[in-house]
């Protein structure tokens, strides 16, 4: 019972800090170095990406009808080409951060996955998300999802390159991305929830193969059990923290995300350095 609690606790964490400009993998990190799962360091490595696939599911639960290209009309199936478009857009902004992880993911987890280097992330995009927001960078022209061009997604895409440093929060690399390069915040927050899909399938999938080829295909039902409960957990923590930020970001800007990445980091440093 003590584990399914900590997996409930790490389906939450994970449910809220995806979507939230906050870190999700920088969250992960730290509350690994307090409460540990009672599984081998091969499967919490797995469980830590693969419980993800929840918090997708929201995504594609709440968003169907704007990514289903599939479409019933007149009693016959028919593609919708706008969101075979949109799928273009999304795929061609994946494609950096995809090229970039497949080729030094193992050297960035090795150097970058630490709590020293969360907290300074932490601090500089918080810093950086207060300065944009204070410029009042965050009204911009493009209104619609179905409005960005190839060359504005890609450019988030670019900047999406950013959160393979943990710390950085995709979320909000990709927002920064998406404020800089004019993207209205509804939208710019709308098309993150997008870009993540098939990131996030294509992480669990890597992790899963990297699994399977150093462990085998041998999971405990304890374990499948965990990562079960993680995934639930994190799909139903995810709708709701994805419907408040969507309702939020209509009447307040992302300052307060900001200056929580701020005080926690400072707080990470404090304890790393004083008090462990």
């Amino acid at each position: 019972m003590l584990e399914i609690f900590k997996a409930v606790l790490f389906g939450i964490i994970e449910g809220v800090t995806e979507w939230l400009p906050i870190s999700s993998t920088g969250h992960m990190i730290l509350l690994d170095e307090f409460i540990h799962l009672g599984v081998s360091a091969q499967f919490y490595k797995l469980f830590e990406v693969v419980i993800q696939l929840g918090a997708i599911l929201a995504v594609i639960l709440l968003y169907f009808e704007n990514i289903w290209p599939l479409k019933r009309k007149d009693g016959s199936l028919t593609l919708d080409y706008g969101i075979l478009n949109l799928w273009g857009k999304i795929l061609a902004a994946c494609l950096p951060a995809g090229v970039i992880g497949l080729l030094f993911n193992d050297w960035m987890e090795e150097h970058f996955f630490t709590p020293e280097v969360v907290a300074i992330t932490l601090i500089f995009y918080g810093i950086l998300f207060i300065f944009i927001e204070s410029r009042g960078i965050g009204s911009g022209k493009v209104k619609r999802v179905e409005d960005i061009s190839y060359m504005k997604a890609i450019q988030v895409g670019i900047f999406q390159l950013l959160s393979l440093v943990p710390g950085t929060s995709r979320s909000g690399s990709t927002i920064i991305g998406g404020l800089l390069i004019g993207l209205e915040r509804s939208v710019a927050a709308e098309f993150t929830f997008y870009l993540a899909i098939p990131v996030m399938v294509g992480a669990s999938l890597l992790k899963l193969i990297k699994y399977i080829l150093k462990v085998g295909f041998v999971f405990h039902s304890n374990e499948l059990l965990l990562l079960a409960v993680g995934c639930i957990v994190a799909f139903i923590v995810s709708i709701l923290v994805i419907r408040f930020l969507m309702s939020y970001i209509r009447k307040h800007n992302f300052i307060v995300f900001g200056y929580y990445r701020i005080v926690l980091g400072l707080m990470v440093l404090a304890y790393f350095m004083f008090l462990k």
